[in-house]
C-alpha cells in the first residue's frame, strides 16, 4: 500500500471508531427550507442536534442507511438528559510555490456536548467541551429559556455569538473578517425572537474574542426572514472595547434552484484600534451545493477579500472544491481542495491544499 492508501486507511479507521457531531451546515436548512432551531439544541445553529436533526441524519442525510430493530438515536440518556460528540480526522497536502509539498495527518478536534432539561423544553443548561486535540478547552456553557410558546427565550453565559451563516469550514474569509466563528466564543447574554418566517437575536457581550473590557461592551443585532424555497439575512456588531474597537456589518442568503442550493454572504468590518486604525475590511462568500444523489453533496465556493480597502494590489481569493459522501448514518467523508490566490511576492497566499476528512456523527 502507498503512503496515501495507508493515510486514507488510517482515516477510515478513526471515523469507524468514533461518532460526532457535525459543525453547522447552512446549505442544509436552504435546501430543505428549515431554520437554524428545526435541527439544533442552540436557536442559532451549531452543535448538539434535536430529536428532529437525530432522524433527518439517520434517514435522509445517508446515501444508504443501515436499518434495524433498535430504532433510532436521539441522544437521550435520560428524559432529562441528552448527550452528543464530535470527531474529525484530517489528512492535508499544503503546497506552497518555491517550497516542498508538506503533508499532515492529524486529528482536528473532538467535542463532547451535554444539554440538561432542567424544566423540559423550558429551561436548559448546554455544555460543549472540546477534549482534543491538547488539553481540554470549554467552548460553550450556557443556559436558555424559553418562552411557553417558544417564540422568545433568553440565553446567558459562554457562547458563540450570531453573525451570519454558521459555516463548517472555520477558515473561511468571512471569519477572517468578521470573527465570529465556532473557535472564540464570547460571554454574552442573548435575546431572541422567532416568530413565523422572521428570527431576530440581540446580544451584549464582552467583545471580540472575549476579551473583557471596562471601558465597552459589544452589543449585537440580526435578522433574517426564511421561505420555503429562500432565505436573507442582515446582522450587524458594534465592539466599544478599547483594545479591538470596531464596527462590523453582513449581509447573507440563500436559495434553491433544483437540485442546486446557493448561499452568499458579505462582511465588512471597520476597524478603529491600533494598528488597523481607519482600516475597512471586507470579504465575501457565494457557494453552491450540488445535491448528486442521496448522501452525495458537491460544494464549489468562491471567497474574494480584501484586507484593506484603500491599498490596492493587496486582494486575495480563495476557490475551493469539495465532495462530500455520507454512505451511512454517522458517518461522512469529505474530499476537495483549496486553491489560494494572493500578491505574488507573498508565496504563503498563493497555496494549494488538498485534503480528506472523515467525519462520523451520531
Amino acid at each position: 500500500m502507498n503512503s496515501a492508501g495507508k493515510y486514507f486507511a488510517g482515516l477510515l479507521t478513526l471515523a469507524l471508531l468514533f461518532g460526532s457531531r457535525a459543525y453547522a451546515e447552512p446549505y442544509l436548512a436552504v435546501r430543505y427550507g428549515l431554520k437554524c432551531q428545526s435541527c439544533h439544541v442552540n436557536p442559532t445553529g451549531g452543535g448538539l442536534r434535536k430529536d428532529f436533526g437525530d432522524v433527518f441524519a439517520q434517514t435522509e442525510l445517508p446515501a444508504h442507511p443501515i436499518r434495524g430493530d433498535w430504532g433510532l438515536w436521539t441522544g437521550e440518556v435520560t428524559k432529562f438528559l441528552r448527550v452528543g460528540g464530535d470527531i474529525r480526522y484530517n489528512f492535508t497536502a499544503t503546497a506552497t510555490p518555491g517550497s516542498n509539498t508538506v503533508e499532515q495527518l492529524g486529528l482536528q478536534q473532538a467535542r463532547v456536548y451535554l444539554e440538561g432539561q432542567v424544566i423540559p423544553d423550558r429551561l436548559i443548561l448546554y455544555i460543549d467541551e472540546q477534549v482534543a486535540p491538547g488539553n481540554a478547552l470549554n467552548r460553550e456553557a450556557y443556559g436558555i429559556y424559553w418562552s411557553a410558546s417558544h417564540e422568545w427565550y433568553v440565553k446567558a453565559g459562554q457562547m458563540y455569538l450570531p453573525f451570519g451563516f454558521r459555516l463548517e469550514d472555520q477558515t473561511a474569509f468571512v471569519y477572517e473578517v468578521n470573527s465570529f466563528n465556532m473557535l472564540e466564543p464570547d460571554d454574552a447574554v442573548e435575546f431572541g425572537w422567532l416568530k413565523g418566517h422572521w428570527d431576530a437575536q440581540l446580544d451584549v457581550s464582552n467583545g471580540t474574542f472575549a476579551t473583557p473590557s471596562p471601558h465597552g461592551k459589544e452589543y449585537g443585532l440580526q435578522l433574517s426572514y426564511v421561505e420555503s424555497a429562500w432565505r436573507f439575512g442582515i446582522a450587524a456588531n458594534d465592539d466599544g472595547a478599547v483594545q479591538f474597537k470596531r464596527r462590523v456589518y453582513g449581509l447573507f442568503g440563500g436559495t434553491r434552484t433544483g437540485p442546486v442550493t446557493w448561499l452568499a454572504e458579505v462582511d465588512m468590518v471597520q476597524n478603529e484600534y491600533s494598528p488597523l486604525t481607519g482600516v475597512t475590511q471586507a470579504a465575501a462568500l457565494l457557494e453552491g451545493d450540488w445535491l448528486i444523489a442521496p448522501g452525495n453533496n458537491l460544494k464549489v465556493t468562491f471567497e474574494p477579500f480584501d484586507p484593506d480597502r484603500d491599498v490596492h494590489g493587496t486582494g486575495r481569493s480563495r476557490w475551493s472544491l469539495v465532495y462530500e459522501l455520507t454512505p451511512v448514518q454517522f458517518l461522512q467523508i469529505r474530499a476537495g481542495l483549496r486553491d489560494y490566490n494572493g500578491p505574488r511576492d507573498i508565496a504563503a497566499e498563493n497555496q494549494r491544499l488538498w485534503f480528506i476528512q472523515l467525519h462520523g456523527f451520531f
